[in-house]
């Protein structure tokens, strides 16, 4: 054989084995009828922790030999979608959502000393390996999240199938209801919950907080993370009843619905989508007016006053005028529209600076102020602060002053 021939077939060797690994097709397949696709996940403290210990099973421990760890338990619930239940499209049985979950979620729970211990207590039960790369949903029991949220985000961070675009929520009550609820406009519950966040972002009336933003935020030095706050209501509808704020890995403070609006307003995101009630006569109640605010835009200057961080914060709010309570009230009337301007930007400052006093007082900068101290004034950052303990400290004692300007653009029509 001539050296060319032996060339060639050494090259046509080489070829057929890196192109052999090629042909191998889906050896290492795993189909989706052999995974337990979790939807959502719910985490609860058990009613009665020697009732919890007589419930589990030793998946994890022994005993006398390799013992639990003295930590509290926890309950953890799961939806687990079923292969072949789920609807495809809106014309296939079962209507427009609103029947039984059961006919297309599998909702189970179990108790364990952690969340991974609680998962492998769960996987003991499932036949399938439990899979979270379509996990949509995280809900947290109040109670969990006041004591300390430290080993559910470590196990969920760990994670390499949980996806950052997951929710995590804080719910009033027990969380596991909510892996239980029938809502009507969807089939699925885990889906109608994230639908809700994910629609509120898109009428301005949640900010945009995924998990992974969660966990960003509440990484940063000068910032705190927060959650949504939800509760079930009687029809299994969904309310979101404020931020859930926390100091580190607690929780340390609920809003109220309406002040979203306020942490939307001093970070100036939009759309914005709330309404308030302006009254321009405080003794007279049917002199009152409903605006919407459409667009919001704030600046922020900071300085160090007194050797502390100094916030000069303006406002700048855009509305329409909804509503009127009394046909006494001349929306003609330049004067009146600028006395509801006036009203609405009084109140306005008032409500900002209620809220910002509501995080101090927990030292939880939800609002990132700390992070402009960072950025802006680094030198004065390392000298007088540079931990996020000393940050939630110095934040309690940090002044700002508000300025708001509101700006009635319209005010709708009406046939005469």
């Amino acid at each position: 054989m001539t050296s060319r021939k032996m060339c060639r077939f050494i090259r046509l060797v080489c070829t057929v084995l890196v192109l052999t690994p090629l042909l191998s097709g889906c050896w290492d397949r795993l189909e989706i009828d052999d995974r337990a696709v979790v939807l959502g996940v719910s985490i609860d403290e058990v009613d009665s922790e020697a009732k919890a210990t007589r419930e589990e099973d030793e998946v994890t421990h022994v005993r006398g030999s390799l013992p639990p760890p003295k930590q509290g338990m926890v309950r953890v619930g799961v939806q687990i979608a079923l292969p072949g239940q789920i609807p495809l499209g809106p014309g296939e049985s079962g209507g427009m959502g609103g029947g039984n979950p059961n006919r297309t979620v599998w909702v189970i729970n179990v108790v364990g000393h952690s969340i991974n211990d609680a998962f492998m207590n769960l996987q003991q039960q499932v036949s399938s390996r439990l899979f979270f790369g379509h996990l949509r949903i995280i809900v947290i029991s109040e109670e969990v999240a006041k004591k300390d949220m430290s080993n559910i985000n470590d196990y969920f961070r760990r994670n390499p199938e949980v996806r950052r675009m997951a929710w995590m929520m804080v719910s009033k009550g027990k969380a596991f209801e909510l892996m239980n609820a029938a809502p009507r406009l969807e089939r699925i519950p885990t889906l109608y919950l994230m639908s809700t966040l994910d629609n509120a972002i898109k009428m301005g009336k949640f900010p945009k907080d995924y998990i992974g933003q969660y966990w960003s935020n509440s990484s940063k030095k000068g910032q705190e993370g927060f959650l949504p706050f939800v509760e079930i209501k009687e029809q299994d509808n969904v309310e979101i009843k404020g931020l859930a704020y926390f100091r580190g890995e607690k929780l340390v403070g609920i809003t109220k619905p309406l002040e979203i609006s306020g942490f939307l307003g001093l970070r100036g995101i939009n759309p914005a989508g709330y309404r308030a009630v302006i009254l321009l006569d405080s003794e007279d109640l049917s002199t009152s007016v409903m605006t919407n605010v459409t667009h919001r835009h704030s600046k922020i200057n900071l300085s160090v006053k007194d050797g502390k961080p100094y916030f000069q914060i303006r406002v700048e709010l855009e509305a329409n005028l909804d509503e009127k309570m009394s046909e006494s009230i001349a929306l003609d009337d330049p004067a009146t529209i600028a006395a509801i301007e006036r009203k609405q930007e009084k109140g306005s400052v008032q409500f900002y600076q209620n809220i910002i006093k509501k995080t101090q007082s927990k030292g939880s900068d939800i609002f990132g102020f700390g992070e402009m101290v960072r950025a802006k004034k680094p030198g004065y950052w390392h000298q007088y602060i540079g931990t996020k303990e000393k940050w939630q400290d110095m934040y309690k004692e940090t002044t700002f002053d508000i300025e708001v300007a509101v700006r009635i653009r319209r005010i709708g029509m009406k046939a005469t």
